[in-house]
C-alpha cells in the first residue's frame, strides 16, 4: 500500500501529515518553525518513524518563500533571501529528496493552499482563485483550473506597495519596503499597533486599518489578475473582517467596472479548509 506525506512549513509552525492512497490518515506531527536543521532532523523522525517501510511514494511540501520553483534548476526547492533567520539558501527539498528516495515536490503554501481550495474548499466551481494568506506574513496564490501561477519566481503579493493613510505612523514590520502589505498589516506588524495585550478584535479602530488596506490588495489582484475569487486564509484573518474588505474594495476601484463577479458577496470569502497549504502539499505528492 501506498502512502503520501504533506509537509507545511510557516512562519511560527511546520505541520505534516501522512496518509494512506485512499485517504486515511495515518500520523500527524507539528513542531515549531525554529532552524532548518533542526526542521529536518524532526521531519525525518517522524516520516522514518510514521510511513511503512518502503510504502512511501511521494512527498509535498508548501513552504514559506520565496524559493526556487523551477524543477529543472539545480536549486529547485532553495530558499531564498527571507527574513527568517537562518533559512536563507536552506533546501528542506533536496535533503528529503535525498534520505528517502522517492519525488519531492515544493510550491509556496499560498500556491498549495490556492490549490486545494479550489479542489477541495471554498473554491470549488470557479475556473480561477485568488488565495491569500494573512499571517506572520502575507502571500498569495492564483491557480487556473486547478493549476498554479508559475513564472521567473512566483507571485510575492506581500510586497505589493500600498498607499499610506496619512495618519499612519506606525513603523512598517517589513525589512525591505516602508509600505507594502506585509509590513503595514501582517501579524507582527498589527501587533505594533495595538497596545499591549489587547487584541485585533479587542480594537475596531486597527481593524478598520487593516481592513481598508486588505481591501486596496483586493483591488490591486482584482485588476491584476482578475480572477473568479478571492479566498482569504491566516490567522489574522479569523477576526471577522471580510466585510469591511468588502467595502474597502468597492471604494478602492472608485466605481471602475471590472464586471459582475468582483461585486457579488462570495467575491472575497474566508478559507473553508482548516490547514489549506498542508492539504495542498498532500495533493502535491499524490500528483503523478
Amino acid at each position: 500500500m501506498s502512502v503520501f506525506a504533506g509537509i507545511e512549513t510557516g512562519g511560527t509552525k511546520i505541520l505534516a501529515r501522512i496518509e494512506a492512497a485512499d485517504g486515511r490518515i495515518l500520523a500527524e506531527g507539528r513542531w515549531a518553525t525554529t532552524t532548518p536543521q533542526t526542521a529536518l532532523e524532526d521531519l525525518i523522525a517522524f516520516l522514518a518513524a510514521s510511513a511503512p517501510a518502503g510504502q512511501l511514494a511521494g512527498i509535498g511540501i508548501a513552504a514559506f518563500g520565496p524559493l526556487v520553483r523551477d524543477e529543472l534548476s539545480p536549486d529547485y526547492g532553495l530558499v531564498l533571501n527571507t527574513p527568517k533567520p537562518g533559512w536563507s539558501g536552506s533546501n528542506l527539498r533536496a535533503a528529503l529528496a535525498a534520505r528517502f528516495g522517492v519525488p519531492v515536490d515544493i510550491d509556496t503554501d499560498v500556491n498549495a493552499a490556492a490549490r486545494a481550495e479550489w479542489q477541495r474548499g471554498a473554491g470549488q466551481g470557479v475556473r480561477s482563485l485568488a488565495y491569500v494568506t494573512v499571517g506572520t506574513g502575507i502571500g498569495g496564490g492564483l491557480v487556473v483550473d486547478g493549476r498554479p501561477l508559475h513564472g521567473a519566481l512566483h507571485p510575492e503579493i506581500g510586497h505589493i506597495g500600498l498607499t499610506r493613510r496619512q495618519d499612519d505612523r506606525t513603523v512598517s514590520a517589513c525589512p525591505f519596503h516602508e509600505h507594502c502589505v506585509e509590513g503595514l498589516v501582517s501579524g507582527p506588524a498589527i501587533a505594533r499597533r495595538l497596545n499591549p495585550g489587547r487584541s485585533l478584535a479587542d480594537d475596531p479602530q486597527v481593524a478598520a486599518i487593516v481592513a481598508d488596506y486588505l481591501g486596496e490588495l483586493a483591488a490591486t489582484l482584482t485588476l491584476s489578475w482578475s480572477p473568479e475569487r478571492i479566498v482569504w486564509g491566516g490567522g489574522v484573518m479569523t477576526v471577522n473582517l471580510l466585510a469591511s474588505l468588502r467595502e474597502a474594495l468597492r471604494r478602492s476601484l472608485g466605481g471602475y467596472d471590472v464586471g459582475e463577479a468582483a461585486n457579488a458577496p462570495q467575491y472575497c470569502v474566508g478559507a473553508a479548509l482548516e490547514h489549506s497549504g498542508l492539504e495542498g502539499a498532500l495533493l502535491m505528492a499524490r500528483a503523478p
